[in-house]
């Protein structure tokens, strides 16, 4: 296992540390293991929230590959619903529209595939890609801001769970933080949850 990322706030940009934690995580996913590991995490923490409608991401290089543990959890009940992210301009909060294993998928906007099923899903619990990670749950993303934006503009009514997904390897002991940012619910990686619960 190797050691968290140590980080003096100061000492180095968020690019940086984006390029170091990339190519970690690059790394990380090479490992057979750690998919399994993860998977078994997305579905326990699908578990313990039980939400019905998911948002979760389609996997660029490094990512976690969610689709097959989100497909069984669809198939375990007909009432559940899933989304990836649909991006309608740069500067616009994320939209979800509904996709099943079945969905065709259509190229977006940094030539990441979207549904085609134009059919929008409010989800209740967002698996969100983490870049790096500190055990506050403070996550390090790409730097679109398309997460930020998404979440601050949602109906406090209706947010939903956040939960980051990332490896052990790009955990850092403090990531920079602004004013702004804000931790997620939860950050799961192959060998645990953060932040540790003491329950």
């Amino acid at each position: 296992m190797k050691p968290s990322i140590a980080c003096n706030p100061d000492a180095k940009s968020k690019k940086e540390l984006r390029a170091t934690l990339l190519k970690a995580r690059l790394d990380a996913a090479r490992e057979p293991a750690h998919a399994a590991a993860l998977k078994h995490q997305v579905l326990h923490v699908l578990q313990r929230y039980a939400p019905a409608r998911v948002g979760f991401y389609w996997p660029l290089a490094g990512e976690f590959d969610a689709r097959e543990a989100i497909a069984e959890w669809l198939a375990a009940d007909t009432g559940r619903e899933a989304g990836l992210p649909v991006i309608h301009s740069v500067y616009s909060p994320l939209a979800f529209h509904a996709w099943t294993p079945d969905t065709a998928m259509k190229t977006g906007h940094h030539r990441i595939p979207e549904p085609d099923s134009g059919r929008d899903v409010i989800p209740d619990l967002l698996l969100i890609p983490c870049v790096g990670f500190d055990e506050d749950a403070f996550r390090l993303g790409y730097g679109g801001g398309y997460y930020d934006r998404t979440l601050t503009t949602w109906p406090s009514a209706i947010k939903p769970v956040t939960v980051g997904i990332a490896y052990e390897a790009c955990r850092m002991d403090a990531l920079p933080r602004e004013a702004h940012d804000i931790p997620l619910d939860a950050i799961i990686t192959e060998l645990a949850c953060y932040p540790k619960r003491t329950d």
